[in-house]
């Protein structure tokens, strides 16, 4: 009755539990029950017809036979990995059993979603059928007496490859941990769990394995980050998804055509998601070669799927046949929304905004994606300023999956509805906050860029910086993040700031070190190969000698620990600050926009659930200190303090 075979477990009983033995008890309990179906003496055989995640594959693991529909959007794996978790129902103990140790770990570990025609290559699917011949296929093998028992309950079983005796396996895992530890650098608890899963068990009897799994499991899932990912990258994010925020009383609107200002990298992405999703797009820009361009890189994207099978030509030109460039504003009549991408200045944004206006119907939402200016005062360029809201995109368009979505003073309900409703349609996952000055992604991983210059200012050695970075669960250090997205840019915003705010504004140390860079060094960033970094054409960076001379290392280095517990508090702390003023309204939303928009590190649940994670109390007392040493920046909001005397948290 349902498309998915079985998506996996309820999740929401995790977090109600935090006892490891209770949990290790409920993975024992389904692992019970499907080894009672394994070895009852009766074949079993799992008809695939969707998607079989965690438990779902898991349950067909335990299976004697596995056929899968021929169904290109079916997904088959263990993703429990992603979510903090390891598998906890046989799935760390079949799957190696059934393909061997060196196919199956990397998928464990990864949490790998595979296609049916890539899950029967790997050996995890017996047959792949027609649709409509699933059952019939089904029935016919159970109908051919099959022995109703799986490889690993036979006498003398060894996985494909051997088992933990063999050399090769050792030195396999040997490597594995090197990697993993290199990967994650010991944040993250599961895909360490799972290897000790695979490692201890694989040589026992399967009882023995299961044991050893539901063992892990308790301990992984009672952990803090366990726990923090669960809620936020599953629940939240469900929420989320679902546009749980959306008022109820607008009804839905998705729109059949939108317009798009400005055809460089954010405009020609925006176009390229959103005629991918079946929305015409009208393309605008101040010459036809800027919009036929932009077109062409579309059809440069569309091609690599194109080339890895992905999708067909037949697609390919469907989507590129909705794209309408163009340099007529005349053209965007009819359009439901139109969205501005130009070049980040107020007087360049009015003046395409007006000339918009002109021909749009009155109930057609105009949004903007700029990612700093107050969308209050750009609103003041449209006759409608109801209509009028943020839409904040990430680069790059077509695979950054989070929306930012900043209601404006006079934004209307209507409005805010209209734009959830194309979030949802172009496939991204949309947070909702207030006006201000650089919003709320923005704002707050400037403070980690910001906190990497106030480092070197003081004499922290730049690979100390970067590493430490790193080594906390941050994509990259915040000198690379300066030079992506632009040394000179990162200057003219702040410049832009202490105009526009005078002596309230203060821009701290980075400013000087920002405008050193530009104006004195000519090191504006990576667009001219050189920055904090030196760049070469390949891609390939790094770290720029002259450094050293520039801001000479400190006779005392800190602690890594330090380096690391200063750039997660930092943005901690700006996260709380914008909660505490009203931009972010929730905290589930500064949680997804934190790990969505700018990598903030997954297994802390996001911005805030690291608050949570650590307690009101004790976060507050290790604020202070820094702020002891490092300055007011540390200084902990009246929220935090409040929540540290209450005992209270952030999230419910």
């Amino acid at each position: 009755a349902r498309k998915d075979f079985l998506a996996g477990a309820d999740l929401g009983g995790f977090l109600k539990e935090r006892d490891a033995s209770a949990l290790a008890r409920l993975a024992a309990g389904a692992q019970a029950m499907f080894r009672r179906m394994e070895t009852g003496g009766k074949p079993v055989v799992a008809a695939i017809n969707g998607t079989a995640l965690g438990g779902g594959l898991e349950l067909a693991l335990a299976c004697h036979r596995r056929i899968a529909a021929d169904n290109p959007k079916t997904r088959i794996g263990l993703p429990e990995v992603t979510m903090g978790l390891l598998p906890g129902a046989g799935g760390t103990q079949r799957l190696p059993r059934l393909i061997g140790i060196h196919a199956a770990v990397p998928l464990l570990v990864e949490g790998t979603r595979l296609d049916v025609r890539k899950a029967q290559e790997a050996g995890i699917i017996d047959e792949v059928v027609p649709v409509e011949a699933l059952l019939g296929a089904a029935k016919k093998w159970l109908a051919s007496g099959p022995e109703p028992i799986n490889p690993w309950d036979k006498k003398g079983f060894r996985p494909p490859g051997g088992d933990m005796s063999s050399t090769r396996a050792q030195e396999f895992f040997t490597v594995a941990n090197s990697m993993l530890r290199q990967k994650t650098y010991g944040n993250y608890p599961a895909p360490e769990a799972i290897l000790s899963c695979v490692h201890d068990g694989i040589g026992s009897p399967i009882d023995v394995g299961l044991r050893i799994e539901a063992k892990y499991f308790g301990q992984t899932a009672a952990t803090p980050q366990c726990q923090s990912m669960i809620k936020t990258l599953f629940f939240a994010m469900g929420d989320a998804n679902k546009l749980k925020r959306r008022p109820k009383e607008v009804p839905q609107r998705v729109p059949s055509r939108i317009g798009v200002l400005g055809s460089g990298l954010m405009g020609q992405g925006i176009g390229h998601v959103t005629a991918q999703a079946g929305i015409e797009v009208v393309l605008i820009d101040s010459t036809r070669e800027k919009a036929e361009a932009a077109k062409a890189r579309s059809d440069q994207l569309l091609q690599r799927n194109v080339d890895k099978g992905r999708m067909t030509a037949g697609q390919k030109k469907e989507i590129l046949d909705r794209l309408h460039p163009g340099t007529d504003y005349a053209a965007l009549e009819g359009c439901e929304l139109v969205i501005e991408a130009v070049f980040e200045n107020r007087a360049v944004k009015a003046e395409v905004t007006q000339k918009a206006a002109q021909v749009l119907a009155d109930d057609a939402v105009f949004a903007s994606n700029t990612s700093t200016l107050p969308i209050s005062g750009l609103a003041q360029a449209y006759p409608r300023p109801e209509n009028f809201i943020g839409l904040h995109f990430f680069s790059p368009v077509h695979r950054m999956a989070l929306l930012e979505i900043i209601r404006g003073e006079q934004t209307s309900d209507a409005c805010l509805a209209w734009s959830l409703d194309y979030a949802r349609a172009i496939r991204k996952t949309p947070i909702v906050v207030n006006d201000g000055r650089g919003f709320y992604t923005s704002r707050v991983v400037s403070t980690f860029a910001d906190e990497g210059l106030a480092m070197l200012v003081e004499g922290v050695k730049p690979g100390l910086i970067e590493n430490g970075a790193l080594m906390c669960g941050m994509p990259m250090g915040p000198l690379a993040l300066s030079d992506e997205v632009q040394i000179d840019l990162f200057y003219k915003i702040r410049k832009q700031w202490m105009e526009d705010l005078g002596d309230s504004y203060d821009p701290g140390v980075s400013f000087e070190v920002a405008k050193h860079f530009v104006e004195d060094l000519d090191r504006p960033g990576k667009a001219k190969l050189k920055g904090f970094y030196d760049h070469n054409e390949k891609g390939e960076r790094h770290l720029w000698p002259g450094l050293a001379k520039e801001y000479p290392a400190a006779a005392n280095q800190p602690d890594v620990e330090e380096v690391q517990q200063r750039f997660l508090y930092i943005q901690a702390l700006e996260a709380a600050r914008t909660f505490e003023e009203g931009i972010v309204t929730a905290p589930a939303d500064a949680d997804i926009g934190s790990i969505l928009g700018w990598g903030f590190p997954a297994w802390t649940g996001g911005a805030l659930s690291l608050i949570d994670q650590i307690g009101a109390a004790e976060f507050v007392t290790r604020c202070q200190r820094l702020a002891d040493r490092h300055g007011e920046r540390f200084v902990p909001p009246k929220l935090l303090l409040d929540l540290a005397a209450s005992g209270d948290r952030l999230a419910a």
